[in-house]
């Protein structure tokens, strides 16, 4: 997640796909393309998924962008995906869709029959997954900008979580990752 350093990850309403807060540059969005290589599988929101449906299918053929723009876009359209909605009824782009009052159970039956890393976009499904100790990473690209307001990365959690730092890095324009392991998240079966 894109987040600033007060851990929003908008300011207004509607910025899911990057406010002009975010300082994103072809370094930093080649280590996005990487990363997302190598993911077996996203699991997103519908309100990720809906901004990134938006733009990326057609980026990829579209030659006034960055190649590592067109590249991601190719890797998204791609890449297998599950939806977590209760409206959407269809998608396109290797995408299905799940939902229901068991989401959670059926993220972990997935979770437990997937080999690789599965990649989890959108802060309300992330949230659910900690809570139900799902994740075992968050991995974080920290924005120099404290924004004071906003929609924050997680909602409210019951007990605090403790992470262990497992990679830590920097780019242009003074954007840090760091890569966090999850204490007390479920063992993959």
């Amino acid at each position: 997640m894109n987040v600033s350093l007060d851990l929003k990850i908008e300011y207004a309403p509607g910025e899911e796909g990057g406010g002009q807060w975010m300082r994103i540059g072809e370094s930093l969005h080649r280590v996005f393309n990487e990363r997302a290589r190598a993911m077996s599988l996203s699991v997103e929101g519908r309100t990720i998924y809906e901004t990134m449906e938006a733009f990326w299918p057609a980026a990829r053929t579209d030659d006034s962008l960055p190649d590592f723009i067109r590249e991601y876009g190719e890797i998204w359209t791609s890449m297998p995906k599950v939806l977590v909605s209760r409206t959407r009824t269809s998608a396109d782009h290797n995408t299905r869709i799940i939902g229901g009052d068991d989401v959670i159970e059926q993220l972990a039956r997935l979770r437990a029959e997937s080999d690789g890393d599965i990649g989890v976009g959108g802060a309300t499904l992330a949230t659910q997954l900690l809570r139900a100790t799902l994740l075992d990473e968050l991995l974080l690209f920290t924005h120099p900008v404290i924004l004071g307001a906003g929609r924050p990365l997680f909602d409210t959690h019951d007990e605090p979580l403790e992470l262990d730092l497992l990679e830590q890095a920097s780019f242009d324009e003074g954007v840090t990752m760091h890569r966090y392991a999850v204490r007390g998240a479920r063992a993959t079966a």
